[in-house]
Formats: C-alpha cells, sequence, structure tokens
C-alpha cells in the first residue's frame, strides 16, 4: 500500500474521531447512529495510523506532499 494521506488528513481524521467518542460516550448521539458513527471513527483512526485511505485510491486522490527530485 502506497501512503496517500498528509499529516494534516490524518490530524483532522483523529480529531474528528475523537470528537465522535466523546459524544457517544457522553450520551449526546446514541442508538443506530451512534454505533453507525463510533465505526466511522474507528476507520477514521486505523485509516490515520497507516495514513492510507481505500477510497483515495480509484480516484487518485493523494493529500501526501510531493518530494522533490
Amino acid at each position: 500500500m502506497k501512503k496517500n494521506m498528509g499529516s494534516a488528513d490524518r490530524i483532522i481524521r483523529f480529531i474528528i474521531a475523537a470528537i465522535i467518542g466523546v459524544l457517544y460516550y457522553t450520551g449526546t448521539i446514541g442508538g443506530t447512529l451512534g454505533i453507525v458513527l463510533l465505526v466511522l471513527a474507528g476507520v477514521f483512526v486505523l485509516t490515520s495510523f497507516i495514513s492510507f485511505c481505500p477510497l483515495y485510491a480509484p480516484f487518485g486522490i493523494s493529500t501526501c506532499a510531493v518530494k522533490q527530485k
């Protein structure tokens, strides 16, 4: 897997996942929506750690900085 996520993208995803987690555990969101958002938060954390988003690959999107040769 080639990395296709830059550091800003990774940080934003991690912050969104943390917000969703806090909202769920404080009871602000719940039920089916809460579970769906928790799964989404888990995906965000996983993709942040591996720096690869499978949805970016088919569209050729990359937020990584281009290295100068």
